[in-house]
C-alpha cells in the first residue's frame, strides 16, 4: 500500500468519525489555520523569497491578507452558511418544512499551484474545513520551499483529517488514483484534463481553476496615462505569473506607440530604471519557464525591456509590439512579464478576435463608453470581466471567482467555496395528517384532479410575503384600536 494510499484511508477514517461536523471544531480548525499564517510568517516569507524572489511585503500584499480575510469571513458567516435554507414552496407542500441543508461531501483532495503557493492552496483549503470535509493538500513542488512549510500544517490541524503530502508527479499520480469526493486543482489546462480524467474514474466531482490568455482591449476614447497605469500593475506583478494578468493587449493602431510610452514611464515608475535590482520585482520560478517564455518572443517585436539573465531567470517587463495572431507569443498563455500588443480596428474586430479563441479567465475593457463595456458584456463570455481595472475583482469574497470553459469549471471565494465544497440537500418533512389534500396526486387520475394539481403545483407561495401582510394587517388593527379608545 502506497503511502499516498494510506494518507487518503486515514483521512476518510477520520471524517467517518463525524468529528468535522460541529460547528465548534471547525471553527478551532479555521483559528489553527489562521495561527498558522501568524506565527509561521517569517518561515512563509523567506520561503517565497527563495522560490520567485517576492520581498516580504509583497508576500503580505499579495498572498497572506487576502487567504486572512477569507479565513476571517469563514468564521463570521460559518453558522449562517451551515443552517437549513428555506425555499418557496408550492400550495401542495405549504405545511410541510421545506429547506436546503447543506452537509460535508467527505474528503477534498487540493493541488496547489506555485506562482501563489501559499493563497492558491490555503485558500480552498478554508472553505473545505469550513464545509466539514476532511482535505489531503497536495502543494506544488515547483515552489519547493514553500511546499516544505506547508509541512508544518499538521502541526496546527488535526493531523488525520488534514495530511499535506509533498512530492512531485509520483505522487500527484499516485493520488490521483485514489478515491476522493471532492478534486480542487489549480494549473494549467493540460495538468486539468488529466485531473478531470482521473476524477471520471470515480465520479468525482472536480473544480478547475485553470487560465488561458486573458485578452485586455483598450478603447481610443479612455484615459490613456490610467489605463496604462492599471494595466502595468497588472501584468508585471509577481514577474507576470499570475493567472488573472492581461496576457495581451487589443488596441487600435493609432493609440499603439501612446499605449508603449506610459506602460515604459510606469515601469519606470514602478520597478525603476534597473527593475533587477529592484526588491519588489521577482524572478521566473524556474530555467525550464524561462527558456519556454524567451522562446515564445523570438519572432516578434520588442518595443520595451527584452533584457534577460538566465542564471538568475530574469526577464525584464517586456512589451511587444504589432503582434500578429500567427505569432508564437499568441499561441499559448505567456505567465510571464511579456506584454504583445495586437492591433485592431476598433471594439467590433476586438470582440471577433476575442470570440474566436478559447474562453479567458478574465476579459478585460478600458473605456469611458459605457455602451463599448455593455458590448463587451453582451457579446462575449469569459470566466469574468472588468472595466477599468486589473486583478482587483480577486479580493472581493461575495464574487465566484473561476473560469468558463477552456478557463476553468466550477468557482470559488467566500461563500462559493463553502457551497463547490458541500452538498446541498434537498429536504422536505411532512406530517402524517391532510391526508385528504394529497387524494388529487392519487390514481386515478381525473379531468378534475388535473385541474386541481395545475394549482396546487404551480402556484408558487411567498410565505415571506404572506407574513409581511399579516404584519400590515395587525398593525393597521391595533392602530385602528388605539384610535378608537384613546384618540376620540
Amino acid at each position: 500500500m502506497s503511502r499516498e494510499q494510506v494518507v487518503v484511508q486515514q483521512a476518510r477514517k477520520a471524517f467517518l468519525t463525524g468529528r468535522s461536523k460541529p460547528l465548534d471544531f471547525r471553527t478551532q480548525q479555521l483559528k489553527n489555520l489562521k495561527r498558522f499564517v501568524t506565527e509561521r510568517q517569517k518561515e512563509i516569507t523567506d520561503a517565497l523569497k527563495r522560490d520567485l524572489k517576492k520581498s516580504e511585503n509583497t508576500t503580505l500584499f499579495y498572498e497572506l491578507l487576502g487567504l486572512e480575510g477569507e479565513i476571517n469571513l469563514a468564521l463570521s458567516k460559518l453558522s449562517e452558511w451551515a443552517a437549513p435554507r428555506p425555499v418557496t414552496k408550492n400550495l401542495l407542500t405549504i405545511s410541510d418544512e421545506v429547506f436546503i441543508q447543506p452537509e460535508p461531501l467527505g474528503v477534498v483532495l487540493i493541488i496547489g499551484a506555485w506562482n501563489y503557493p501559499i493563497a492558491v492552496t490555503l485558500q480552498p483549503l478554508v472553505g473545505a474545513i469550513a464545509a466539514g470535509n476532511a482535505a489531503v493538500v497536495k502543494p506544488s513542488e515547483v515552489s519547493a520551499h514553500t511546499a516544505k512549510v506547508m509541512e508544518l500544517l499538521p502541526l496546527y490541524l488535526d493531523p488525520e483529517m488534514y495530511p499535506v503530502v509533498t512530492g512531485g508527479v509520483p505522487e500527484t499520480q499516485e493520488l490521483l488514483k485514489q478515491r476522493f469526493d471532492h478534486i480542487f486543482y489549480t494549473g494549467s489546462s493540460t495538468v486539468g484534463r488529466v485531473v478531470m480524467e482521473a476524477a471520471a474514474r470515480h465520479l468525482t466531482p472536480v473544480t478547475l481553476e485553470l487560465g488561458g490568455k486573458s485578452p485586455c482591449y483598450i478603447d481610443k476614447d479612455c484615459d490613456l496615462k490610467i489605463a496604462c497605469r492599471r494595466i502595468t500593475w497588472g501584468k508585471y506583478v509577481n514577474c507576470g505569473q499570475t493567472c488573472i494578468a492581461p496576457d495581451y493587449i487589443l488596441c487600435e493602431p493609432s493609440i499603439q506607440n501612446k499605449v508603449v510610452e506610459e506602460i515604459k514611464k510606469c515601469i519606470k515608475e514602478f520597478y525603476t530604471e534597473d527593475p533587477k535590482t529592484f526588491r519588489d520585482y521577482g524572478r521566473i520560478i524556474n530555467q525550464r519557464h524561462f527558456k519556454r517564455i524567451m522562446a515564445l518572443i523570438e519572432d516578434s517585436t520588442v518595443a520595451v525591456g527584452g533584457e534577460n539573465d538566465e542564471s538568475q531567470c530574469y526577464i525584464a517587463p517586456t512589451v511587444l509590439t504589432d503582434v500578429i495572431p500567427e505569432s508564437k507569443v499568441m499561441q499559448e498563455e505567456i505567465f510571464g512579464p511579456v506584454l504583445p500588443i495586437v492591433p485592431v480596428n476598433g471594439v467590433n474586430e476586438a470582440i471577433q478576435f476575442i470570440n474566436e479563441r478559447e474562453k479567458p479567465l478574465v476579459l478585460y475593457v478600458f473605456s469611458s463608453r459605457k455602451k463599448v463595456i455593455k458590448q463587451m458584456i453582451a457579446e462575449t463570455s469569459s470566466g469574468g470581466l472588468l472595466a477599468n481595472d486589473c486583478l482587483v475583482h480577486f479580493t472581493i469574497s461575495d464574487l465566484p471567482f473561476g473560469g468558463v470553459g477552456n478557463s476553468g469549471i466550477g468557482h470559488y471565494h467566500g461563500k462559493y467555496t463553502f457551497d463547490q465544497l458541500s452538498h446541498l440537500r434537498s429536504c422536505l418533512i411532512k406530517k402524517l395528517n391532510m391526508e385528504r389534500v394529497n387524494q388529487v396526486r392519487y390514481p386515478p387520475h381525473s379531468a378534475e384532479k388535473v385541474r386541481w394539481a395545475r394549482l396546487l403545483l404551480l402556484k408558487q407561495v411567498n410565505l415571506g410575503r404572506w407574513r409581511q401582510l399579516a404584519h400590515i394587517v395587525m398593525v393597521s388593527a391595533l392602530a385602528a384600536f388605539v384610535i378608537q379608545r384613546f384618540l376620540r
